[in-house]
């Protein structure tokens, strides 16, 4: 790790695929003085169908990656990361870590009034149960409604996120919730934000959506102030993008998530760093 970590220092972002540029996309709009450097384990992913010993690893040689790179911050853009490798990154890294999950959790308790939250996302993240978790940890009382929507992922790659298709699944995956009494609904997956306005419309008006990626950004900014490591400086912020593999169809895809043009993306090998 550099010498010198501080305020210009970058932030280093990793999701083991392309949902994370949603998060990154919400720092460029919210935190447009900060530097970036962008992390998709497009080799390895999907995360979720692996073992949470397997995820820490992969976690670690992400970190192992970024770290060296004089990161200030390192966001862990992936559910499932952020349910299992959280506590071992903080550990190694010696930097501040941020995750997806606490963040929106945070949010769902704060906004509910019903003392009923729901919960969405892939298999493996509801599964886990960490959203759960994170928000009767905050209050107890809370009871938590998850179900997941393994369909999202998919149609928010293919770009299919404002069509009958999508429209379908989400009324079929959100009708268990219709009548539980929810009055706030975690979007538990960075892909789901690309959704989001199918979402609304199955659940309703009255059910507020909480965006992890917006949560998550919202929380970078508050570690950062009270680390005294926010950007205050003149230097013209950068984008950095590496993959560690690229397919055809990436840059295409990576853009709609991103909602803005790529101009470059490095493929790297990041080997087992720290793992």
């Amino acid at each position: 790790m550099p010498s010198i970590i501080d305020g210009s220092s970058p932030i280093g972002i990793f999701d083991s695929g392309i949902g994370g540029l949603t998060v990154v996309r919400e720092l460029l709009l919210n935190l447009a003085g900060e530097s970036l450097i962008y992390l998709g384990d497009t080799a390895r992913v999907p995360y979720g169908t692996k073992s949470s010993r397997t995820v820490v690893r992969y976690s670690l040689s992400n970190a192992g990656f970024l770290v060296p790179k004089g990161i200030k911050l390192l966001v862990a853009a992936c559910n499932t990361a952020s349910a299992f490798a959280i506590p071992a990154l903080r550990n190694e890294c010696g930097l501040p870590v941020v995750g997806v999950i606490e963040p929106g959790a945070k949010k769902a308790a704060s906004a509910t009034k019903t003392g009923r939250v729901g919960v969405i996302g892939t298999s493996s993240t509801i599964k886990s149960g960490a959203y759960k978790k994170a928000v009767q940890e905050i209050d107890p009382e809370i009871t938590v409604y998850s179900t997941p929507c393994p369909l999202f992922v998919p149609l928010a790659d293919e770009g299919l996120n404002n069509n009958d298709i999508a429209r379908l699944a989400a009324q079929r995956y959100l009708a268990p919730l219709k009548g539980s009494g929810i009055d706030v609904l975690i979007l538990g997956c960075t892909h789901y934000p690309l959704l989001k306005s199918i979402i609304q419309e199955a659940i309703g008006e009255k059910v507020l959506l909480v965006d992890s990626a917006q949560e998550t950004a919202a929380e970078i900014k508050g570690v950062l102030e009270k680390n005294d490591l926010a950007n205050n400086g003149s230097a013209k912020p950068t984008t950095e993008f590496y993959l560690t593999d690229v397919s055809d169809t990436f840059i295409e895809v990576a853009e709609r998530f991103l909602g803005r043009e790529i101009e470059h993306i490095e493929q790297v090998d990041i080997g087992n760093n720290y793992g």
